[in-house]
């Protein structure tokens, strides 16, 4: 199986037919200027992140917009700026942008209730020739709020342990496979006076809830169950435990302070021996400009805890469409070719982690990535969780409740359930607003 630029404009002439002999649904437009370029002189608004999966697809916009007669222009922020731009911009009711990124798990809820997502069910149901079923499930479940599709999975993440090869084979240390086995060689492998700690990860309050959510599943709990907070649960304790107790015995003396610039930078420096966090950043440990170790680097499937190997799958950044954009067969028209089979191999093939399941089974679908994590990510399939946070509308509350818990054992209290049950009180009282 292949895919090129020709497959690509076939595919997009095919759905530009389709958009042009009938309306879509809602649609705000009037219909186009003819069945080969249906969107002559419209002009599109992208807001984008600054991520390297919109660098790979920006190159690409000319081959779009010579197809469709479209114009598209991109705005590009960091990505909290961008979600305070969306904020401002989609609350004043505004049909710009017509189409934009974000990040599913951490605001799709939000802007969900407040009616800044366009449902894309309707757009799927007609267009047979786009193959949703060649996406992730837990990518699109990732996407999904309340049963509904609330946008395209463009980047995905998995939990991954991060090693260092040469330590491990230097001390006879076997790739551990269970949460137990990874603490008994993070211990033998720390060595502060040699510069070297056996386990780094995020330590922040909010950025670690999605690092020791791997660990949660793992010891067979989850953030909620039934509905219900579930967080003091004996399984959510021993998770928390595990997680802590390994940034507070074996990981660096600010790790408290870390998130995963932080953490991922003190990795690639060489100090120390184990790292768990995304797939999606592996660049920053394989890059010989950025890392000291890009050569010594290993990747595993996350270890089992008391519950299997149980990791997150879930979609980091998805594309949303604006229900007040002007025109929607315009706006999905470019979400569409974007999120091609064509396309996600072109932003795969430079390192970004696609959703569609048939790119990451060609050569060059994963051409890009270390032969090691290229097989762990293809080993996960159809398993994972979908999502790495608790799922709230108020998530950014959600995720301080949780990690307050594991802070409590960073800082050296040997009984967290007293705190566990009053945070899991707080998770509760966020869950009941909603």
């Amino acid at each position: 199986m292949k895919y090129g630029r020709k497959a690509a404009r076939t595919g997009l002439l095919a759905a530009m037919a389709l958009l042009a002999g009938c309306a879509g649904p809602g649609s705000g437009g009037e219909g186009g200027a003819g069945p080969d370029k249906p969107f002559q002189g419209k002009t599109l608004v992208f807001a984008a992140a600054n991520h390297p999966w919109a660098d790979a697809i920006k190159p690409l916009l000319p081959e779009f917009e010579a197809e469709t007669g479209m114009n598209v222009i991109v705005q590009s922020y960091f990505e909290d700026q961008l979600t305070q731009k969306l904020i401002l911009q989609l609350t004043s009711g505004t049909g710009t942008p017509d189409v934009f990124m974000y990040r599913p798990l951490q605001e799709g809820r939000m802007f969900d209730r407040n009616g800044w997502l366009e449902h894309l069910d309707g757009y799927l149901k007609q267009d047979s020739a786009y193959d949703w079923s060649d996406f992730s499930p837990q990518a699109v479940r990732s996407a999904t709020v309340d049963g509904r599709l609330a946008g395209i999975p463009v980047v995905t993440e998995q939990g991954v342990l991060y090693y260092r090869k040469d330590l491990l084979r230097q001390a006879g240390i076997p790739v551990p496979k269970t949460l137990q086995e990874l603490a008994e060689a993070a211990r033998k492998l720390h060595d502060p006076a040699s510069g070297i700690y056996g386990f780094v990860s995020r330590g922040q309050r909010s950025p670690l809830v999605t690092q020791v959510s791997s660990f949660l599943y793992s010891e067979g709990g989850d953030f909620t169950e039934g509905g219900k907070a579930a967080i003091n649960s004996p399984e959510a304790i021993r998770a928390f435990k595990l997680y802590g107790g390994l940034l507070r015995d074996y990981g660096p003396p600010d790790v408290i302070n870390m998130s995963w610039p932080q953490a991922i930078a003190f990795f690639a420096e060489g100090k120390a021996a184990f790292y768990t966090d995304a797939t999606s950043i592996y660049h920053s440990v394989t890059d010989p400009g950025r890392s000291k170790v890009a050569d010594k680097v290993g990747f595993a499937p996350f270890p089992a805890g008391s519950g299997g190997s149980r990791t997150y799958s879930i979609t980091s950044w998805g594309m949303a469409m604006n229900p007040r954009t002007a025109d929607k067969d315009a706006a999905w028209a470019f979400i569409r070719w974007a999120t091609s089979k064509e396309n996600v191999l072109a932003a795969q093939a430079l390192g970004n982690t696609g959703a569609r399941k048939s790119v990451w089974s060609l050569p060059e679908g994963t051409a890009a990535f270390p032969p090691e994590l290229a097989a762990v990510i293809r080993g996960y399939g159809d398993t994972g969780i979908d999502h790495d946070r608790p799922v709230a509308v108020h998530v950014a509350e959600a995720r301080e409740a949780v990690g307050e818990i594991v802070q409590r054992v960073m800082t050296g209290y040997p009984d967290i359930k007293e705190k566990a049950d009053e945070q899991n009180a707080v998770l509760q009282s966020i869950l009941d607003r909603e």
